[in-house]
């Protein structure tokens, strides 16, 4: 009876390991099998592209696997953050998630996601905005700049990342502020801003302070003339803020990564540790500043909270100020 019941008993024990350990292990153990694509919802060139390249390099390294940075420029971010939220949640398709466009689309258009529907997996960056002007031009400061605006209504042109963008709410504001008119320009990212900006095409390029000064490392002749943080940041210390300027405007852009929403629990995990280790890992601080990216994590319930609390205030705002373009 013994010797039946020890045979049962293995017999049974077999099948569980079976049926329970290969099962269990696989998504973990296999991950990835295949290249992972990182989706940039704006064009090559600007902060979250130059982040992505770098972020993808040690991603690779921390997960034993190829990662190809897609660009899906467009609609203000709205295209690239679309593809991600309708991607299937197997892990082998994550992307850059920006606010505020992120918030913002779905709070003014119907649109195909929500920040809600994504796997958060860590925020990396937090820039502020900053007004960056040609080198060549005249005005030097906010003041000087509200002073022409009023001169000549809808004469200063702002290159924007889109309606609805960090940069477009800032144009909106300072118009608010200083009872000046101004003409948004939207563009697909901030690299394509640059180029309107450098060619004199625009008056302002509403870029945020990193990928300002990542540009002027690079030689593009345009300075800031404002940066939106609420104290002067550490890359930039002798550029005033807007509060400073007697205008009281303060936005940034954060930068994180998710994936879609229903990730495997394993997979989920890696890619979240494999993201803490990377904004902690002394080597990817230093790569990150060497291009001007403000860093800043968020694991992500912290990241969850931030993107609610951010995603009320702008529901508000859009009560009292719709930030649509007028025809």
């Amino acid at each position: 009876m013994n010797k039946h019941w020890t045979r049962r008993a293995l017999c049974a024990g077999l099948t569980a390991i079976a049926l329970a350990g290969p099962a269990a292990a696989q998504p973990d153990a296999t991950y990835p099998a295949k290249p992972i694509e990182l989706i940039v919802a704006y064009g090559p060139g600007g902060g979250t592209d130059l982040v992505a390249r770098l972020l993808a390099r040690h991603l690779e390294k921390q997960i034993g696997g190829s990662v190809v940075v897609l660009n899906r420029p467009g609609a203000g971010g709205g295209i690239g953050f679309g593809e991600l939220a309708r991607a299937k949640p197997d892990g082998y398709t994550i992307g850059f998630i920006n606010t505020p466009n992120v918030l913002t689309i779905p709070v003014e258009r119907k649109s195909s996601f929500h920040w809600s529907q994504y796997d958060l997996l860590g925020n990396l960056v937090d820039d502020p905005g900053g007004f960056a002007i040609h080198n060549s031009n005249a005005i030097t400061t906010l003041a000087g700049l509200a002073a022409y605006a009023k001169a000549n209504p809808g004469a200063v042109t702002v290159g924007t990342t889109g309606t609805g963008s960090d940069d477009h709410l800032a144009m909106l504001l300072f118009e608010k502020a200083t009872g000046t008119k101004l003409t948004h320009v939207p563009y697909k990212g901030a690299g394509e801003v640059r180029a309107a900006a450098t060619g004199q095409q625009i008056v302002i390029g509403a870029i945020n302070v990193g990928e300002v000064l990542a540009y002027q490392k690079g030689g593009t002749p345009i300075r800031l003339l404002g940066q939106m943080s609420a104290a002067r940041t550490s890359l930039a210390p002798q550029v005033p803020t807007f509060k400073e300027q007697g205008i009281d405007i303060e936005l940034a852009s954060l930068r994180g990564l998710a994936a879609p929403k229903g990730l495997p629990e394993a997979v989920r995990k890696k890619l979240v540790d494999a993201v803490a280790a990377i904004a902690a890992d002394p080597a990817f601080k230093q790569q990150a500043e060497a291009m001007y990216a403000p860093l800043r994590y968020l694991a992500p319930t912290a990241y969850a909270a931030e993107l609610e609390r951010t995603e009320a205030g702008f529901r508000k705002l859009w009560g009292e100020m719709p930030w649509q373009d007028k025809p």
